[in-house]
């Protein structure tokens, strides 16, 4: 693959697709690198693109991907609902321009599987905004994976324990929907720790799950609580419990073990600050640094939590922009998103039949090779 930019162009051109709540970090991480401007923005209101363009100095404020495309942008970030991801992405390619895609890259798999088709096919680098990828527990725990210290891991656990409450889901019509948010917890929340696991793991090849609405069935259509059990191409397997009915919010924990017998346990407390090593048992490194400890933390808004992702964001934001001007893949990718995607998509498979159902890879072993996939749907 190739980009269509010429590295002597000058300053990199972003534009801004969506001026809802994530784009202001968009837009931050941006104007914090050097050689890059922020050109544009657009949404489907016109005059909320005209009002985040005007508080933020920019130039550009359109009301349609189409005219934002025409002032020529080198790269966008798509911050619109994961629905709308498809069209945007697929006109974008077509017009030459690479991509940072907010997650989860789509809401189903056949328009996942159109975009990643659709920016192969013309030749622009496709990011995917997984940023907990950037966290420095996170970043140490694959280079002890990849350097041989921590050992091939071999079992896991993700939990997730997060709150939203009415104002979120009152906020925008579209959250808690089957039609438009593709899902709840799983998908909105829970699919930043799936991308983890897969990236720590491997290829998923069969998931077991449960999912329902317990405390949430006013405000939302969607699963507000997960369980899954997911067994990877090498014989790994995982756990996943997730709910957006916790409170107070405790954010997330993962655990990894390895061969060697070495664990980590990082700790996202509260939601949007750095990953704590808790617990790192890697031979010779040991150490214990309890993170739940004193008070309780009182939740927090969504809007701070965006706030506390931030230092996030900009990695990523960097990584996408030195992808497109050194002509390389970013750290996520396209496919990489798809993988998260079909592990959410097989959650809500399994659930909706009480059967097991098989991501179909040619990695998978034997023993799965009889299970029978259920078909595309969410629980009803």
């Amino acid at each position: 693959m190739s980009t269509k930019r010429p590295t002597d162009r000058g300053p990199l051109r972003v534009g801004i697709v969506g001026c809802g709540n994530i784009a202001d970090n968009h837009y931050r991480a941006y104007r914090g690198i050097p050689g890059v401007e922020v050109i544009g923005v657009c949404d489907v209101d016109a005059a909320r693109a005209r009002a985040f363009a005007d508080e933020r100095g920019i130039a550009g404020a359109h009301g349609s991907v189409t005219e934002l495309l025409d002032s020529s942008p080198d790269a966008i970030s798509v911050c619109t609902p994961h629905p709308t991801h498809e069209v945007v992405v697929v006109e974008a390619a077509a017009a030459g321009v690479a991509i940072l895609c907010e997650k989860p890259i789509a809401a189903d798999l056949a328009a996942a599987e159109r975009m990643i088709a659709a920016t192969a096919t013309a030749g622009v680098r496709f990011g995917v905004v997984f940023q907990r990828r950037f966290w420095p527990g996170m970043q140490r725990l694959r280079a002890a994976i990849d350097d041989g210290r921590f050992g091939r891991p071999m079992l896991a656990h993700s939990q997730i324990l997060l709150h939203r409450g009415a104002d979120y889901y009152e906020a925008a019509a579209w959250r808690g929907t089957w039609a438009a948010d593709g899902g709840g917890v799983l998908m909105t929340q829970a699919i930043h720790n799936l991308d983890l696991l897969q990236w720590f793991l491997g290829t998923p090849v069969e998931v077991s799950a449960k999912a329902g609405t317990f405390v949430n069935s006013g405000l939302m259509e969607v699963e507000d609580i997960a369980a899954a059990l997911i067994t990877f191409a090498s014989g790994a397997v995982a756990t996943v419990t997730a709910t957006v009915a916790a409170q107070p919010n405790l954010g997330t924990r993962l655990t990894v073990t390895g061969e060697t017998g070495a664990t980590a346990v990082l700790t996202e407390y509260p939601e949007g600050a750095d990953a704590v090593p808790e617990v790192w048992t890697v031979r010779g490194e040991e150490s214990l640094s309890p993170v739940l400890t004193g008070h309780l933390l009182p939740d927090l808004g969504v809007a701070e939590v965006n706030a506390r992702l931030l230092p996030l964001h900009r990695r990523t934001v960097e990584d996408v922009v030195d992808a497109v001007r050194t002509d390389r893949d970013p750290l996520v990718t396209g496919a990489d998103a798809l993988a998260s995607l079909r592990i959410v998509r097989a959650v809500y498979d399994s659930a909706r039949t009480g059967l097991p159902v098989t991501i179909g890879h040619p990695d998978a072993p034997a023993a799965f090779e009889g299970m029978r996939p259920a078909t595309e749907g969410v629980p009803s």
